[in-house]
């Protein structure tokens, strides 16, 4: 593809041109991206490198379709836009729309700005350039709605981020000679100066800061807006400096006054230990500055304008209110003064920014140029013409057999366990292990032995079962989370993690893959039969009760069982209304276990009304996680609560492998062929038939992506996602009269 770019571009100086640059360069490396040149919107005379092959003076409408018939004698496949008010000519920008209308090829539009509630003017010319784009990118998530609330389709709308520098997570100290800063616990803000920046609020905030922290130097990094320049001249700086002098903080803060280059402003944030984002303006949905400062791992202190609460959610940063210089204070307290706190804030902000980078950008900006390309030319969706081909891979049962592999859970399992994470697939070290990892695997690799006998599974099974047996304490319960040095880090795992290996237990005291296996799984489950009795998290209390129902004919078992079962019903009477069959007032995330529990548990212990109630409560899951025939789970950015939306997004492949096994389980009870369909269905999202029309299991090699997002599929493959795609995957290939085939078993005494 030949694209071409409309926007500001450098020598100009302003954001959007230093994006437009690195936005070009990325896609450059892109693959399919033979050429990307640029059309620069010009309010002066400037000298451009070559790729700049037009400019357009932005009060000049008739610039602007010659810009649009360039695009098709230059033989232009497709046009980038990037869309800020301030920089087309006309009423709200609207010459930009000249140039829009104009085009013969598709356009893709990235909305730099989008505010909750513009003036009407605003809101029709943004409507009117997102009519005229095939496409329209956001920066940030929270962007979506404000786009929705102004009639723009959110299917049109893709999430992708800011792009920020791919580096190596280092520690600032390596860096700070390089910029002078050596000696000093290093603050920064970096950008264009201007009022609504709040430089003043960390100003107010440094008495008390250097009183324990002498070593403190607040660095301001940037030259003055050169529009708030040419209106005021550097009256906002000088007032800044007189504020540092009243202060008496002279010797600790230090204004660099100068336009920096990428590979400076890289610099000074890896050599910074703390960021700050004071800034006055919620509207903010993306901030270049801040997107660098997450993505090379930096901690951050920001006001909650609407891209810094998205950015530092999870524990990636600290929020603090607007206007408040106290509260500010506080958490650049908190941060100085706490390395473990500073160190965990920053490798959470390194982890999320990998999805940021410029080659992740690059890659996803050129995929979306490459759809709308084959879009406007075979009018019909590259995703569209692929999904249906996905449900005959999975509908059948050899079919399905053929797509499951054990290669990456076992680059995961080395001979303490399966790693919990993941990054770009690699396994994280860092993260170490948990139980509740290990019971779905043992789960997985029980079922996969069943399936195939191979010996891969079986070596697997031993590992995962000697964990279990490792974190088993005393009184049966079980520790969860442990290290890479083999060093437990909780002492006790939640009531999920005491369910799940009741789970996988049970399963494994009749199905392990050796006479061995089954009677260790039948001692442990033996020790974890008091504390499961006294479960009362219902999906805690489901996970347990699948697995009870595989030992109907143990007495224990089946006392444990019926008490769990009537716990679950209780909880289904409470909450349940009309309109809303659930257990609880959220869908969250595994809804499906609570209905296949009662599914299993009623079928084996012959409780119909059970069995009814299981059907209810799937049937009101399925509602609620499939448009029409297609999987479209909740996502977790935001749950579903009773009268309330779901998000559409962050959505995960346990609810697809999950919602499989319970579709079938509930086939073989009913034998109805919707719930067939169903199963496939679920498991098809993770070949590709979801949102974004992109695979998250990749059945050459095993690999699954943790979650499917606005811009795109994770980059991480951890073990709860390879996991689950194969208890998916298995439940889809294992004959309905399967279950039933293996001697029922008896607890160890």
């Amino acid at each position: 593809m030949r694209v071409l770019l409309l926007s500001t571009y450098p020598p100009r100086v302003c954001g959007l041109a230093t994006f437009s640059s690195d936005l070009r360069e990325t896609l450059l490396q892109a693959p399919g991206i033979d050429a990307v040149d640029v059309v620069a919107v010009d309010d002066g005379q400037r000298a451009y490198g070559p790729e700049v092959v037009a400019t357009v003076a932005p009060d000049d409408p008739a610039a602007y379709r010659a810009a649009a018939r360039l695009c098709e004698d230059g033989g232009y496949d497709a046009v980038c836009v990037q869309h800020e008010f301030g920089i087309f000519g006309g009423a709200a920008g609207r010459h930009v729309l000249e140039f829009l209308d104009g085009l013969t090829v598709p356009a893709v539009t990235t909305v730099h700005t989008v505010l909750g509630d513009p003036p009407a003017d605003l809101r029709a010319a943004l409507v009117d350039v997102a009519a005229a784009s095939a496409r329209i990118i956001a920066l940030s998530p929270a962007a979506v709605p404000l786009l929705a609330g102004h009639g723009v389709d959110p299917a049109r709308v893709a999430v992708i981020p800011h792009g920020v520098p791919p580096v190596p997570f280092e520690d600032p100290s390596r860096h700070k000679a390089a910029v002078g800063l050596d000696g000093h616990t290093v603050l920064l803000t970096f950008g264009l100066l201007s009022r609504n920046k709040g430089i003043e609020l960390v100003l107010d905030a440094m008495p008390k800061l250097i009183a324990t922290h002498p070593d403190v130097r607040y660095v301001v990094l940037g030259s003055t807006h050169p529009e708030v320049r040419r209106h005021e001249g550097e009256a906002y700086r000088r007032s800044l400096e007189e504020r540092v002098r009243r202060l008496g903080l002279t010797d600790h803060v230090e204004f660099r006054d100068r336009y920096v280059s990428l590979d400076e402003l890289r610099d000074h944030l890896l050599a910074c230990d703390v960021y700050v984002t004071p800034y006055q303006s919620r509207e903010q949905i993306s901030s270049g500055t801040l997107s660098y400062a997450v993505g090379m791992g930096r901690a951050v202190v920001s006001t909650p304008y609407r891209h810094a609460e998205e950015l530092l959610a999870d524990g990636r940063g600290l929020l603090v209110p607007f206007g408040s210089s106290e509260k500010l204070g506080e958490a650049l307290l908190r941060l100085v003064g706490d390395d473990e706190l500073r160190e965990a804030t920053r490798l959470r902000a390194y982890d999320y920014g990998r999805t940021m980078t410029w080659p992740h950008v690059g890659e996803r900006t050129a995929l979306l140029l490459q759809e709308v390309v084959t879009e406007a030319d075979q009018g019909l969706s590259l995703r569209g013409r692929q999904a249906e081909g996905l449900l005959e891979q999975v509908e059948g049962g050899d079919a399905c057999t053929r797509l499951i592999r054990l290669d990456h859970l076992q680059a995961l399992t080395d001979d303490t366990g399966v790693f919990q994470h993941a990054a770009y697939g690699v396994p994280d070290r860092r993260r170490g292990y948990t139980t509740d990892d290990q019971t779905r695997a043992l789960l997985a690799v029980v079922a996969h032995h069943r399936h195939f006998g191979d010996e891969g599974s079986r070596r697997l099974a031993a590992t995962y079962l000697s964990y279990l047996q490792l974190a088993q304490r005393p009184d049966g319960r079980f520790r969860n989370a442990m290290d890479y040095s083999r060093r437990w880090l909780d002492d006790l795992g939640t009531e999920d993690t005491h369910g799940q290996a009741v789970w996988a237990l049970a399963e494994a005291t009749r199905r392990a893959p050796g006479a061995g296996m089954r009677e260790l799984a039948g001692e442990l489950l033996a020790a974890a039969m008091p504390a499961a009795a006294e479960l009362t998290h219902v999906r805690a209390v489901a996970y347990a009760l699948c697995g009870l129902s595989e030992l109907p004919g143990d007495t224990q078992a089946a006392a444990v069982a019926t008490a769990l079962g009537d716990r679950l019903v209780e909880a289904f009477d409470r909450f349940s209304q009309p309109g809303w069959r659930w257990c609880g007032d959220e869908l969250t995330y595994a809804n499906t276990k609570m209905p296949e529990a009662l599914l299993r548990a009623g079928k084996a212990f012959e409780r119909p009304a059970w069995t009814q109630l299981g059907l209810e409560a799937l049937d009101f899951v399925l509602d609620a996680t499939f448009q029409g025939n297609r999987f479209d789970p909740v996502g977790n950015e935001r749950w579903r609560t009773r009268g309330g939306a779901a998000s559409v997004f962050a959505q995960q492949p346990i609810e697809a492998g999950y919602t499989a096994q319970a579709c079938r389980f509930a086939l073989s009870v009913t034998g109805d062929a919707r719930y067939a369909r169903l199963a496939a269905e679920a498991v098809a999202w993770l070949l590709g038939r979801n949102r974004l029309g992109i695979p998250l299991y990749d059945p050459a090699t095993g690999v699954c992506r943790d979650g499917l997002h606005r811009d795109g599929i994770s980059r991480n493959a951890g073990a709860e996602s390879v996991v689950c795609a194969l208890l998916g995957l298995l439940a889809m290939a294992e004959p309905l009269s399967a279950r039933g085939s293996v001697p029922r078993a008896r607890l160890a005494s």
